[in-house]
């Protein structure tokens, strides 16, 4: 069944849901941090704003009648503020009247500030805060239950009495540069969090997609690709699937008509042969001979090159030093030395036996058109690197990369043992490539050619 569109999996989808979480987680750490913050950090008393109703209320309580100051201070109060009176008989104002060295050692600053503002330095001014001595009396009016990080402003009159403002909750506390550098900061890092999350989720399909394309290089028998992700990538990964079956079908066609083609061959090449033991010319008869030999070898290489045998060959673990000095043995128990450099041992994960005829002609090129062959290998950063050197003459500039067509022969004739088909460097590079990498033939300075082999 499929979905509505407005229900389909989509990239924009996707990048709009992390816009909002980004947008909503903010607002949610902004909601925490308001709330919490001030268990953490203490506001001073000039950033609250009570200074300035202090004094306003101050100035107005002290100018009235005692029979009417709680009713002034009643009406004086906030949600955010609560103004008492206590008359020079009160418990509450008999303590703060003695009360010396139970205030923290800002507070004198703070008072110095508020009788700034009231413009009478001497007059006295107390501060204290929620769990303090005065704040354990039972006379002091405010709700403790409700309000456990209350301050207080006390401050003395003339008469003995005292008027108390308390500020029932901490407010933010801080500048406002360094509020705004905080929400900065979280918006930055719900940003980022919410990005690397729909980026990771973005990116998965995208790596998952790449990987199966390099594999497809490699082997053409790789199994589809799971259509997963977003829809915009799921239609590419159906197309790639599609066309990844229809290469895959498209080489097994090839593959069994050129089988098809060398078994349809056999018989007229074995009709001749036959026909040719007829021919009375024995030199003719040779030479007839011969022809048929050729074509039937240069059918079977052909057959090699095109089906690819070392697709068949699954990979696994071999010791590519211990490859290379078998075949270098190999030469040389038919007479022909080559030098190896390199480590006794290297582990490499591949096609063993499709690798060993790769760089057998590799070698036998060496060996065949040139003299002092050598091979290195070398493990890099990006993989492995195998050299096979000689001290020939070399290869034109312009023919370096002709020379990996099929049937491309520098030497002209068509004889075996002077220069083959033209099929070596075909096949090797056919096999170096099936493993992701790839071959690349260089005129040395010192005279001679340098066949590199890049496995990555």
């Amino acid at each position: 069944m499929k979905l509505p569109f407005t229900m389909r999996d989509t990239i924009a989808k996707r990048l709009c849901a992390a816009i909002m979480v980004t947008v909503i987680g903010t607002e949610l750490l902004n909601l925490l941090l308001n709330m919490f913050i001030g268990n953490f950090g203490r506001p001073a008393f000039e950033q609250t704003g009570l200074f300035e109703q202090a004094a306003a209320i101050f100035r107005i309580v002290e100018a009235a009648p005692p029979s009417v100051r709680p009713t002034l201070t009643a009406a004086a109060a906030t949600p955010q503020y609560q103004a008492d009176w206590y008359d020079d008989d009160s418990a509450v104002s008999i303590l703060l009247q003695a009360a010396t060295g139970m205030v923290e050692a800002d507070y004198p600053v703070l008072a110095a500030r508020m009788a700034k503002v009231l413009g009478d330095p001497t007059r006295r001014i107390l501060f204290f805060e929620a769990g303090d001595q005065a704040t354990l009396l039972p006379g002091l009016q405010y709700d403790r239950a409700r309000h456990p990080n209350a301050y207080f402003m006390a401050l003395g009159l003339d008469d003995g009495s005292w008027l108390i403002l308390t500020a029932l909750q901490r407010s933010w506390g801080m500048t406002r540069a360094d509020r705004i550098a905080i929400i900065a900061t979280i918006l930055v890092l719900t940003t980022f969090l919410a990005s690397a999350v729909t980026a990771k989720q973005l990116a998965a399909p995208m790596k998952r997609f790449a990987t199966a394309a390099r594999r497809f290089g490699t082997d053409p028998r790789a199994p589809p690709l799971p259509e997963t992700g977003p829809i915009e990538f799921r239609i590419a990964i159906s197309a790639f699937n599609a066309m990844q079956g229809q290469i895959a079908r498209f080489v097994a066609d090839r593959t069994e008509m050129l089988a098809a083609i060398s078994h349809d061959l056999r018989t007229p090449h074995t009709r001749m042969r036959l026909r040719g033991e007829f021919v009375e010319d024995e030199e003719q008869q040779r030479k007839l001979f011969e022809d048929v030999d050729e074509m039937q070898t240069m059918v079977d290489e052909a057959l090699a090159l095109f089906k690819d045998n070392a697709a068949e060959e699954q990979p696994t673990n071999f010791d590519l030093a211990e490859l290379l000095r078998t075949i270098i043995d190999d030469f040389a128990d038919r007479g022909h030395d080559a030098a190896y450099f390199g480590p006794d041992h290297l582990v490499y994960a591949g096609r063993p036996f499709a690798l060993k005829r790769a760089f057998t002609n590799l070698i036998d090129n060496a060996v065949r058109y040139a003299r002092a062959p050598s091979v290195e290998l070398e493990r890099t950063a990006d993989g492995v690197v195998v050299r096979v050197n000689d001290e020939g003459q070399g290869i034109p500039t312009g023919q370096l990369m002709q020379v990996f067509s099929p049937f491309y022969r520098l030497e002209p004739s068509r004889n075996r043992s002077t220069g083959g088909y033209g099929l070596g460097l075909s096949a090797a590079r056919t096999i170096v490539r099936s493993h992701g990498g790839d071959i690349e033939l260089r005129n040395r300075e010192t005279g001679g050619l340098t066949a590199v082999s890049i496995l990555p």
